[in-house]
């Protein structure tokens, strides 16, 4: 997907787009769209790093970063992998039971968020 520039013409990139979006914009905004991008350079260092502990551990395969395909279909089911690990992977029921309930512990803790400031405007 990136282009096969050099890594100094890509870090320059940033900068230039960078001060390209500063001219138009408050402190308060540049302060929200700066964190709004940090954030989404949180969930990709996130996300490539636990690809990288799931390799490490023979659950994904190894070249299934190269390919582009995302984690729904990198952890769903039981394709690439060996028969040792797709014991593992049924074994993982109840830290599935357990992700999902503790996401929607997260979604309502953040639906009582925005009630709340819908509440005080």
């Amino acid at each position: 997907m990136l282009p096969n520039i050099p890594p100094k013409l890509f870090s320059l990139s940033a900068v230039v787009v960078g001060y390209i979006l500063i001219d138009d914009m408050t402190a308060n905004e540049q302060n929200a769209v700066g964190n709004w991008l940090m954030l989404v350079a949180q969930v990709l260092s996130t996300n490539a790093f636990y690809r990288a502990v799931m390799q490490e551990r023979g659950l994904e395969p190894v070249g299934s970063t190269e390919t582009g395909r995302n984690n729904a279909d990198t952890f769903s089911g039981m394709q690439g992998q060996s028969a040792g690990n797709i014991n593992t992977n049924m074994n993982n029921g109840n830290e599935d039971e357990n992700t999902l309930i503790m996401l929607e512990k997260m979604v309502r803790a953040m639906q009582k968020e925005i009630d709340n400031i819908k509440n005080s405007l």
